[in-house]
């Protein structure tokens, strides 16, 4: 590769796809001798990239952190799963606005040859409503949010939040993006409990700076953990119902992600199930195709009475007794 220019770019492309290189690797991709290799780093190094090198046998290098941003370097495939992904991106605050300007800035030095692929795609492809389980809005977190947690969680630090009116310090460990909501998985530290938490009601305080000895999760799987506590602290309404089946035959008809069963006897079980609103509880309880009364919320009662009356009429019946239907 005899243009400087093209080689020096060529080789931040390869010191961005992975940690280290040997130099004898980077000159066999580029075609040239490890002292030009040298020479080149050397003027990267020059226009403020950061390059790190170890000598003797298993030296290497490496593209360190800090200096000037290093140019996107992205090939065809990269470039248009880029422009795809920034179409559709949601679930945090801005980031529909942050990432039209990202795309703008990506169709602005696409090569003309792959114009017409992203073209294509913009003007074909539209995007349906993903809200469609919930009469609810779509909850949205802050990025700066987003942004504390996920480094409490990497650098393995103690975090201080509110959450719903209630000061918390925990021990961070995952992250979770499910259903264009966000949860971070933790551990009380003082009751060794487990917990879920929803980070659009997440309001970070002051960061702890205080490392904590990681303890591993029971089970080992934090998704599986977070779908199953979801269905009891993840909403923002729950219900408690008393169905009349036994607890195998609502496991099997329900999303353990939105109720937790518990059986009562060999006929009666106990569902406590949330959502986003009592109008959605009301509205999927009845899928479950069960005889069942409501322990709580009160408040659910009347939305239930509204679909009663919105089926009853649809159906040509005007009143339902207790020994069948009249009209």
């Amino acid at each position: 590769m005899a243009d400087t220019s093209a080689r020096m770019l060529a080789l931040l492309a390869l010191l961005q796809t992975r940690r280290d290189w040997s130099g004898p690797e980077l000159a066999g991709r580029l075609d040239v001798s490890p002292r030009t290799i040298r020479n080149d780093v050397e003027r990267l190094r020059a226009l403020g990239y950061p390059v790190d090198a170890t000598r003797g046998r298993a030296g290497s290098y490496r593209l360190g952190a800090g200096g000037k941003l290093p140019p996107l370097l992205l090939d065809d495939d990269e470039a248009v799963a880029m422009a795809i992904g920034l179409r559709v991106a949601t679930g945090v605050a801005g980031i529909e606005d942050a990432g039209a300007r990202a795309l703008a800035k990506l169709l602005q030095v696409l090569p003309p040859r792959l114009r017409p692929t992203v073209d294509a795609v913009g003007a074909s492809v539209d995007r349906g409503p993903e809200n469609i389980d919930t009469d609810a809005p779509d909850p949205q977190v802050d990025p700066r949010t987003l942004g504390v947690v996920a480094q409490a969680v990497h650098d393995g630090e103690w975090i201080r939040f509110d959450y719903r009116g209630e000061a918390r310090r925990v021990e961070p460990y995952r992250v979770l993006n499910w259903q264009r909501r966000w949860y971070l998985v933790a551990r009380d530290p003082e009751s060794g409990e487990w917990e879920t938490f929803r980070l659009d009601w997440v309001e970070p305080r002051m960061p702890t700076r205080r490392p904590f000895a990681p303890v591993p999760l029971p089970g080992g799987d934090y998704t599986a953990f977070a779908l199953r506590t979801i269905a009891a602290s993840g909403w923002k309404v729950h219900a408690r119902l008393r169905i009349a089946a036994p607890a195998d035959r609502v496991v099997a008809r329900i999303n353990p992600t939105v109720g937790v069963v518990e059986a009562v006897d060999a006929e009666t079980s106990i569902l406590v199930t949330g959502a986003d609103s009592l109008e959605t509880i009301a509205a999927y309880i009845g899928m479950l195709g069960m005889d069942f009364t409501v322990d709580s919320p009160d408040a659910l009662l009347p939305h239930l009475q509204h679909l009663a009356d919105v089926y009853l009429r649809a159906s040509g019946v005007t009143e339902w007794t207790a020994s069948g239907r009249i009209g």
